[in-house]
């Protein structure tokens, strides 16, 4: 019997592939939180085809663990523009949120994305499509321009600061990949004995 067939390494981590987190984290961290009504979230979710007893994924229809941001509020390493506000945000599981990142859900609920709706066959995805798309329209979303809201100097420094640690990140990563092949090479030799 092949048992190596079911083993599967871990994969290897690198310092650098935590960029997209990093820049994320930059950009989050500014971004305002408007806290919904009550009414507001009933709105929302009616809108959605749902209530208090039927609290699901917007996109997908799995039991929702989260509210994800409609329009992304990352695109290009930059902010949209977009805060984090009932006009933005919808029911969503796990799997559409990881799936649909900083996508567009319209182009992306229909595409052929590992876990999106359509590649896993969501029989009632064209309602839900519809749905969504009236929900987008419900209120116009909040648009910001930081950079105007906190001044030139403030701005930069902040995206200057963003340029620091993605620097100290890679030059971490080059000690990191050397430290590595030391070791594994270490380890070759002790295997011979």
């Amino acid at each position: 019997m092949e048992y190596l067939s079911l083993f599967k390494m871990p994969t290897s981590m690198k310092i650098t592939g935590r960029s997209s987190s990093i820049t994320n984290a930059f950009i989050n961290s500014i971004i305002p939180t408007v806290l919904p009504t009550n009414e507001q979230v009933k709105e929302a979710l009616e809108i959605l085809g749902m209530d208090h007893d039927k609290f699901e994924c917007s996109y997908c229809g799995s039991t929702a663990s989260e509210w994800d941001h409609l329009r992304p509020l990352v695109i290009n390493k930059l902010p949209t523009g977009y805060i984090s506000e009932i006009h933005n945000l919808v029911p969503a599981c796990g799997k559409c949120n990881q799936s649909k990142g900083n996508k567009p859900w319209a182009s992306w609920i229909i595409s052929d994305a590992k876990l999106s709706p359509k590649s896993r066959g969501i029989i009632d995805l064209k309602q839900r499509i519809e749905r969504l798309s009236i929900y987008e329209q419900w209120q116009d979303p909040t648009v910001v321009n930081f950079e105007a809201i906190v001044g030139k100097d403030k701005w930069e420094q902040h995206w200057e600061n963003w340029e620091t640690v993605q620097d100290t990140m890679r030059k971490a990563q080059i000690l990191a990949t050397d430290i590595n092949q030391l070791v594994a090479k270490s380890y070759k030799s002790y295997s011979k004995k």
